[in-house]
């Protein structure tokens, strides 16, 4: 079983394509969108398929322009069974639209509370202290994508419950490698952040998740196949906590 759970499917140059060779391939696989608008598009892509799954989303860096796509994001949210990619970004770029990120990602985690709660794929950079705190009394599963904090706060994500999607290019740094040995194996699932993110200097797409299945191999000194065991066993019980 190849898992991708967290893909930018929608912003492929043929996303038609890349999904319908996922469908073939067998890839369980989180499409990500980066806002309500995307949402009706991006779930076109998932028809027909029984592995391919739309998350709801409103991107950090996005939320100054598309503060006001959050109404729609409450109008859609009772058909969304995942959330993603919402969250914060406390980057260099970024951190000058702050105050708006907060209002976006706060009226986020309320509303999805307030319906019982969601799977939640997010985004943290330079923010994950933040965004534990946000996080406090809010129903639903975390899954913190490429996490990049200090190890203090991945214990305190740990002790709150969170689980972890890791990637080929998080596990091809060493900060990244360490961070990865620290978390629980049975709250990891792997992710390729495709197209964004890159390996060997190309684009990943969703079928390059099992590069990071590769890795975790090597990091945790086990064999491919029991690795594989492993993510699909903790992707069964990740869907079985969102019911």
């Amino acid at each position: 079983m190849k898992i991708d759970m967290h893909c930018h499917l929608d912003l492929y140059q043929n996303p038609f394509e890349v999904a319908k060779e996922c469908d073939d391939k067998g890839i369980y696989l989180l499409s990500v969108t980066t806002t309500p608008k995307a949402w009706e598009g991006t779930k076109l892509l998932a028809h027909g398929s029984s592995r391919i799954r739309t998350a709801l989303g409103l991107h950090p860096q996005l939320a100054h322009h598309r503060a006001h796509e959050i109404e729609l994001f409450d109008a859609l949210l009772p058909e969304a069974k995942y959330i993603g990619e919402i969250g914060l970004d406390g980057g260099t770029n970024f951190k000058k639209h702050w105050d708006i990120q907060l209002k976006v990602f706060r009226h986020i985690l309320k509303s999805s509370h307030n319906s019982g709660g969601r799977i939640m794929s997010i985004h943290s950079i330079k923010s994950a202290s933040e965004v534990l705190d946000e996080l406090k009394s809010i129903d639903g599963i975390p899954l913190l994508h490429w996490f990049t904090g200090t190890q203090g706060q991945l214990k305190r994500a740990i002790n709150m419950g969170c689980w972890f999607t890791v990637g080929p290019a998080m596990l091809n740094t060493k900060k990244g490698q360490a961070l990865v040995s620290m978390m629980p194996k049975d709250r990891i699932l792997t992710e390729t952040d495709g197209p964004f993110a890159k390996f060997n200097r190309k684009s990943l797409m969703p079928w390059d998740s099992d590069i990071a299945t590769k890795q975790l191999s090597e990091l945790w000194h086990i064999p491919v196949a029991l690795v594989r065991e492993q993510l699909e066993m903790n992707l069964k019980h990740l869907v079985k906590l969102n019911h």
